[in-house]
């Protein structure tokens, strides 16, 4: 058998490298953005949020890695301040999760809209979707500063045309077994309920990203 006729099998395997490699650099890199919550807050690196979603979205076999940039004590100001260096070249998305600092603090609403609204403008600009997490005004805040907080995040979405998960903490906030000893911060069972329920739209945003949505 003469040598062309294996030409058709060689450049079908040339084809077949090269669109793997493709594939193997398209990984979707993402940056989780926030504070305690997201930094995971006196637990182990592996058990943060960012490391167990994206283990989650890797059984789920997409091709994902996701950055932890939380910071512990962080309010919508200080990610404002940080948010050109923290989220490096390259990023596809963020998943932004701010807030509940500003509200514990009981910093003006209108100035963690701001901030937000900036680091969404922010990121924008230079080409990086963003996801969105919600958060509600601790109950202690009253419900004249609920009406004005718990709004900013669906409202932002909205306007931003961004992924939106509703409330970050959602099934852990009322469970004092999913926190840890002050009552505030998930421990380890807490964050495995928190990756289950936002994996979804972790999902979504991953798939929206690869179709360059």
């Amino acid at each position: 058998m003469a040598l062309k006729d294996f030409l058709p099998f060689f450049l079908s395997l040339a084809m077949t490298i090269a669109l793997s490699a493709t594939a193997r650099a398209e990984s979707v890199s993402l940056v989780g953005f926030g504070d305690s919550l997201m930094a995971g807050f006196q637990l182990p690196p592996e058990d943060a949020f960012p490391a167990r979603l994206e283990k989650a979205l890797r059984d789920k076999g997409l091709d994902v890695t996701i950055a932890n940039a939380g910071v512990s004590g962080d309010t919508t100001s200080g990610g404002l301040a940080r948010i050109d260096w923290s989220v490096p070249d390259g990023t596809k998305g963020v998943i932004l999760e701010l807030g509940a600092n500003d509200a514990l603090r009981g910093i003006p609403p209108e100035e963690t809209r701001k901030n937000l609204a900036a680091m969404i403008t922010r990121l924008k600009e230079r080409g990086i979707a963003v996801l969105l997490a919600g958060m509600l005004a601790p109950p202690n805040m009253g419900a004249e500063y609920a009406s004005r907080f718990n709004p900013i995040f669906p409202e932002l979405a909205k306007e931003h045309n961004l992924v939106f998960y509703p409330f970050f903490l959602d099934g852990v906030v009322t469970e004092a077994d999913l926190k840890l000893e002050d009552g505030m911060h998930p421990n380890g069972d807490g964050i495995g309920i928190m990756v289950e329920r936002f994996l979804p739209t972790a999902e979504l945003f991953v798939h929206s990203l690869a179709k360059g949505e």
